[in-house]
């Protein structure tokens, strides 16, 4: 195979802009023919976006060749292409399908009137002989501007013994344009039939058909707003430093460790390190969090984050592709084109939907013509046409994925990245939520929360001498403390005769003092009185904080507690879980004591302690087998197998790549309060969905059989061909109209 060509990978994944579509039914067609190709694993095709994912080894050429063999046509869809470009070209089709509408709407409108007045001649007039053939060759040009493509489309799906929307549409129209041709030609013969011609039926049907295509064309430019802005968040250019000179370089030409200058009001071009200046950074398009970040040396930045203030140097880690944000919307794509479990039963009718109309046309039209009133041919006819017409599962098609887009769309502008439309259906179903407790509920950085000065020291001094004596430690616990000395500007003293002294503490000399920092045992076997901190280091503990004594020569200076704090929104989104129903356990491998310190403070009741990452996955297990609807919410290594476990795995996006990997949603700004939001989206999501669907079901089951005339023997009524096209777009028009709701709906 040629090493110059693209091949999807089997984690990547491969995009193909999908042309051609026009209904449900085409998706069936263009999945077929993309799983026909070898190397194939998967493939997804999303009506509402007209685009396709691929996963497997394969040359894009045979894909794209595929989807051409079953009449239509490919392209690949690479990197961060340009948002103005797919909108012109949204904008050109609309403005296409419209003008078609509006030349079928030009000649049928008047021709419909007229005829609707009795101001048009007889067929079988003298006038009528010239006029009848003039507006049959007039309709056969419109027929072919304004309906060519469906006509192309039906004749290909024919040769490959396939039928979709298209089919219906030129099997409708076109018997429609033959049938009044073969009238006006033997209109001596038909007499007893009344003959009427319908030349406007059949282009007023196209009129409807291509404003409705309109209206979804458009609906689908809205809908994909979300991965637009996302783009556009994407500078064009960027800042470099090369040799010492600043220059400005296309954004596709920024290597790794390229070093990059961000000024104040500048979007920050790809992800790094800053390493030399600071600034505060807006991140809120990328995390939904408000509050504009500090970003000092060493500092994590991400690419299409607008940098508010100051001016800094950035060395770049991630580039292209592999950008945060390039990462965040291939996964809305991905959400937006995957198929929840309940899009199949749509694509199952679907896939049969267009074989059964036909059917159901062609006894549609045997009934009325063998027993059916005069003109019964006429008759016949028109409940036949009108069958196939209002039958186009169009609204069926985009029921679904209309609604996940928009869904998605929402979920990534609050910080909420939802990797499959699997989880965006089952998160609302969840019945128990399992919380990790350190970097979920708690802040994951332990802080310094009470320093306790005795006797003859204060309580600065207590704080240089634990600083002091942890300088040289890497333990997360004298991260704490240096923290808090360096925010309180405390000067350190130097620590000679440093000695660790495992799982006890450390012993050092400061200022020709034996300074000991750490734990009851170490005082114990320091021969250190410490009986009389004991209460205080207990209520401590109780309080879920981690205490440690400072002793100097043989005397307790002072007690130094570190505790991690729980985050801000962790006890209100606990409460806002619980008040929809849902049941809250925390899982956490900290002590007990610890852990029901942190759980009584966020709200939450169950509490299982000391649990290993290979239980927190059974745990998961063990609530499934009970019949729950398990959620984990995570964000560490050890938290990745009960992610994976979990019916939906929520990963806090401030935690581990690995976590991040197992989850099916990502909460980009770390806040549990986007959980129950994700969850609430979710249960509006499908119950969007459902109306959606139950529209579409309702409309085709009571349609087609008013279309077939069930109403004419009780009051006389028959659907107008022209009416069926309308109401057809119309019902299309409605499902986009009913999932954009979910951009408004209130989640909390």
């Amino acid at each position: 195979m040629s090493t110059n060509k693209q091949e999807s990978s089997e984690d990547e994944g491969l995009r193909l802009s999908i042309l051609g579509m026009n209904c449900a039914g085409c998706v069936g067609s263009v999945e077929g023919a993309l799983k026909s190709v070898d190397g194939v694993d998967s493939a997804s095709v999303n009506f509402a976006d007209h685009t396709a994912l691929v996963t497997g080894t394969v040359d894009p050429e045979l894909l794209k060749q595929a989807v051409q063999e079953a009449g239509f046509d490919a392209a690949v869809m690479e990197g961060l292409e340009d948002p103005s470009e797919q909108e012109e070209q949204e904008m050109q089709r609309y403005l296409r399908l419209m003008q078609k509408a509006k030349v079928a709407a030009i000649f049928g409108v008047p021709l419909m009137t007229l005829s609707h007045l009795g101001w048009l001649p007889a067929i079988s007039s003298g006038a009528g002989s010239w006029f009848w053939p003039f507006v049959a060759i007039i309709s056969l040009g419109i027929l072919r501007y304004s309906g060519g493509h469906f006509y192309t489309s039906a004749v290909k799906q024919l040769m490959l013994g396939q039928a979709n929307m298209d089919t219906l549409i030129a099997l409708g129209t076109g018997s429609a344009w033959l049938y009044s041709c073969v009238i006006i030609d033997y209109s001596s013969h038909l007499t007893q039939f009344a003959p009427h011609a319908y030349f406007e039926a059949s282009v007023l049907i196209l009129a409807f058909i291509n404003f409705g295509s309109a209206l979804e064309t458009r609906a689908r430019g809205q809908t994909s707003s979300a991965i637009r802005e996302l783009i556009g968040l994407q500078p064009r250019t960027a800042r470099v430093v090369r040799d010492g000179v600043e220059q400005d370089i296309a954004i596709e030409e920024v290597g790794l460790a390229e070093t990059i200058r961000v000024r104040p009001g500048e979007k920050i071009a790809v992800d790094g390190i800053l390493i030399e200046g600071h600034s505060s950074v807006d991140e809120s398009m990328l995390t939904g969090e408000a509050i504009p970040i500090e970003k000092t040396e060493g500092s994590k930045v991400a690419a299409g984050t607008m940098n508010l203030k100051g001016s800094f140097l950035f060395k770049a880690t991630r580039i292209g592709r592999d950008t945060a944000l390039a990462q965040i919307i291939k996964s809305v794509r991905n959400a937006q084109g995957s198929k929840p479990e309940i899009a199949k039963l749509a694509d199952k009718i679907s896939s049969i939907f267009v074989p059964v109309v036909v059917c159901i046309s062609l006894f549609t039209f045997c009934v009325w013509y063998l027993f059916g009133p005069d003109p019964s041919m006429g008759y016949a006819f028109v409940t036949s046409m009108t069958v196939l017409v209002i039958a186009c599962p169009c609204a069926l098609g985009l029921a679904t994925p209309i609604s996940v887009m928009v869904s998605v769309g929402r979920a990534a502008q609050m910080g909420v990245l939802i990797r499959n439309g699997d989880a965006l259906q089952s998160a609302g179903k969840i019945t128990t939520l399992i919380l990790d407790k350190t970097g979920t509920v708690t802040e994951g950085l332990p802080v310094v929360s009470t320093i306790e000065a005795v006797g003859k020291y204060d309580e600065q001094t207590v704080l240089q001498l634990a600083a002091s004596i942890e300088s040289g430690s890497e333990h997360p616990l004298a991260a704490a403390i240096l923290a808090a000395a360096e925010e309180k500007e405390i000067k350190l003293d130097k620590a000679t005769a440093f000695e660790a002294i495992a799982g006890h503490g450390i012993a050092a000399t400061i200022a020709d003092q034996q300074v000991f920092f750490g734990n009851q045992a170490l005082m114990a076997e320091k021969n250190i009185e410490y009986d009389q901190h004991i209460a205080k280091i207990d209520q401590l503990s109780a309080l879920g904080q981690t205490a440690m004594m400072l002793a100097v020569d043989d005397q307790v200076a002072g007690i130094i507690a570190v505790s991690d704090p729980i985050k801000k929104d962790s006890a209100e989104a606990v409460q806002q879980l619980r008040s929809q129903g849902i049941r809250v356990v925390m899982v956490t491998g900290d002590n007990e004591i610890t852990a029901k310190a942190i759980a009584m403070q966020a709200g939450i009741t169950e509490v299982k302690a000391q649990v290993l990452p290979e239980e927190k996955a059974a745990a998961v297990k063990q609530l499934q087998l009970a019949g729950e609807v398990v959620g984990m919410v995570g964000d560490g290594i050890n938290d990745a197998p009960a992610l994976a476990q979990a019916n939906v795995g929520f990963a806090i996006g401030t935690g581990t790549d690995v976590a991040i990997e197992s989850a099916d949603i990502v909460i980009l700004q770390g806040s549990l309060s986007k959980v129950p939001e994700a969850m609430a989206l979710s249960k509006a999501t499908v119950v969007n969905i459902k109306q959606n669907l139950l529209g579409a079901f309702f409309y085709n089951t009571i349609g087609i059989p008013v279309a077939a005339g069930l109403l004419y023997p009780m009051f006389g009524v028959l659907l107008s061909p022209m009416i069926a096209g309308a109401a057809m777009a119309m019902s299309s028009f409605t499902v986009v109209t009913n999932a954009s709701r979910l951009r408004w709906v209130k989640l909390n």
